[in-house]
């Protein structure tokens, strides 16, 4: 019985609030247009249920040690790379291990502190919507930096628009303290989220593996084995 209990409640993932005016919007526009023109009405239900499922928001079991950085997002491990972090985070301009992780439209995008600390800045920057995938989106599209301090480390979290991403959303603000796994921010429909890390940090995942936001750990601060190796099979 408690499988089916356990089953049941997987099935029906609870819906982050900011979602509920697109499920809203998509349900009456469903109804109405469904009323003169049905076949239109089952499109925009099948949509409004796409839509609930964007938004959904499940529960994780985040790993708790220090040392450890979580995937900020669902999504795959897209780029690592040594690379200056973007200027208006005020980090060092030295180069940084930069995980980027990009979130496709059917990725869950409610996204998670990648560590405990305190936020020490944060900064939206306006700009385009080119495909999240290219390196240059770091530097060119809409973003919003957050840089946290743990333990005397200091963090770069970057939220990046996508192709289809328009509005950037931030559930926190400077000087608030932050505990690994909570939710800090969401991004509408398509987009990547960039973790930079001191280039001493040993990185736990590979390019093109799939991350769990809260989950997943992409990397350990105090970790001291040699670098891992990965493959596809």
């Amino acid at each position: 019985m408690s499988d089916i209990i356990e089953s049941i409640r997987r099935l029906f993932v609870p819906i982050h609030r900011e979602g509920y005016p697109f499920i809203a919007i998509g349900a009456v526009l469903a109804v109405v247009i469904g009323y003169f023109v049905e076949p239109l009405g089952w499109i925009l239900f099948v949509l409004t249920l796409w839509v609930c499922y964007f938004f959904r928001d499940p529960a994780r079991v985040t790993p708790v040690r220090d040392g450890l950085v979580i995937s900020p997002a669902d999504g795959r491990v897209s780029q690592i790379v040594t690379t200056v972090p973007p200027p208006e985070s005020g980090l060092p301009a030295t180069p940084m291990t930069r995980v980027s992780v990009f979130m496709n439209v059917f990725d869950c995008h409610v996204n998670r502190s990648p560590v405990t600390g305190r936020i020490v800045k944060m900064v939206y920057t306006p700009g385009l919507f080119l495909n999240a995938e290219l390196d240059k989106a770091s530097e060119d599209n809409e973003r919003s930096a957050l840089v946290i301090e743990s333990g005397g480390v200091h963090i770069g979290v970057v939220q990046i628009a996508g192709l289809v991403a328009r509005r950037i959303v931030n559930f926190v603000r400077d000087g608030d303290t932050i505990g690994v796994g909570e939710r800090f921010g969401l991004i509408r429909f398509g987009s990547r989220v960039d973790v930079f890390l001191p280039t001493s940090t040993q990185v736990l995942v590979g390019v093109g593996q799939k991350a769990l936001a809260g989950e997943t750990v992409i990397a350990d601060l105090r970790a001291g084995e040699p670098a891992r190796q990965y493959r596809k099979g």
